[in-house]
């Protein structure tokens, strides 16, 4: 439709190599359907052709962030589109690019868009960090199962529990192995001395980064909660006031149960596990070893016995996510200052 003036709704179907975007009026007419390979002067050519302030959609997939930061330069007005939202996609009987395209902007259009929280450039510098470190400790922790795995292999029987400690470490350095297998383990153990300094150099990054965050030093109050933890929740949620409530961040966190309703029939399962892994797993990490005499301690210790040690620890994980909410929101936790006033009386 040449000469349109009205405003515009966009979508953008965004790949890694390509992207097909599609801009709608008003009234849901395609105005046109175009293939760009990702290229930040290519979008902005497309966007020109939009008018002023156009709405803009792009689903939260891998690589989104290149083209929030154009489409924002731009002038246009970014909106994310949260994955699970528009899962219903998966289940047309014709699914491409396109259509996909469309239907963004059909959504937007019609107010009905499920939208992610879009993080400023900081926090995703921030998160970048966090969880590249994350993934150095697991590629750390895989090196570790595999030096275990050879051993394993050559029937050699490890009688400590941290085969990384000084102990273990001798009897890696004096064990005989046959050649290939003793060249595994010298390679792992190289490898293992590489991830060891990419992981301190990236942990003083972080700390560094944050060393003045009250929320940072908050967290750290409550325990359980260590540097380490603390920089996963302080770069995952971020701004905690787009939350209402504690009990709304333990759904984001995927803490909490599924519930599937219908007539008079109610089913809730297990947790739904949506949301930050990352998050999810530094909740539960953090009240693994807290002690019976703690209250969160005590609390998981309660639940154990009635339903089972990992039901135990992730009802105490959704109740510590509470104790977060407030650390982030008001720099102090204040049921941990009420809990030791009422042991010291």
């Amino acid at each position: 439709m040449e000469g349109y003036a009205g405003p515009q709704f966009v979508g953008i179907d965004l790949h890694r190599r390509r992207g097909v975007i599609v801009r709608m009026t008003e009234a849901g007419e395609v105005l046109e359907t175009t293939r760009i390979v990702n290229d930040a002067g290519r979008l902005v050519s497309v966007l020109r052709r939009c008018g002023e302030a156009p709405e803009v959609v792009v689903e939260a997939t891998c690589g989104w962030y290149w083209a929030a930061d154009v489409i924002a330069g731009a002038g246009a007005r970014l909106h994310v589109a949260h994955p699970l939202g528009v899962k219903a996609f998966e289940y047309r009987r014709v699914k491409n690019d396109e259509r996909d395209a469309a239907d963004l902007a059909d959504l937007l259009r019609m107010g009905r868009l499920p939208e992610a929280w879009i993080a400023p450039p900081v926090t995703r510098e921030l998160r970048e960090l966090v969880r590249h470190r994350a993934k150095l400790v697991a590629l750390r922790s895989h090196c570790r199962a595999e030096i275990h795995a050879v051993l394993a292999t050559c029937g050699v029987q490890v009688p400590m529990t941290d085969l990384f400690g000084v102990a273990g470490i001798d009897l890696l350095n004096r064990v005989g192995l046959p050649g290939v297998y003793r060249g595994r383990i010298d390679s792992l153990r190289r490898l293992l001395e590489l991830l060891e300094f990419e992981i301190d150099v990236f942990t003083g990054i972080v700390r560094a980064r944050l060393s003045a965050d009250p929320g940072y030093v908050a967290l750290q109050t409550i325990p359980g909660i260590g540097p380490v933890l603390a920089a996963v929740f302080v770069a995952e949620i971020a701004d905690v006031h787009r939350f209402a409530g504690p009990d709304k961040l333990a759904c984001w966190c995927g803490l909490t149960p599924k519930h599937h309703e219908s007539d008079t029939h109610v089913h809730r399962g297990a947790i739904t596990k949506q949301g930050s892994r990352l998050v999810r797993w530094a909740a539960v990490e953090s009240v693994q070893v807290l002690p019976a005499t703690s209250v969160i301690g005590a609390f998981r210790d309660r639940i154990a016995a009635k339903r089972g040690r990992n039901i135990g620890a992730v009802a105490a994980a959704r109740k510590q996510i509470g104790y977060v909410y407030y650390a982030l929101r008001d720099h102090h936790v204040r049921a941990l200052h009420a809990t030791s006033k009422a042991r010291a009386a």
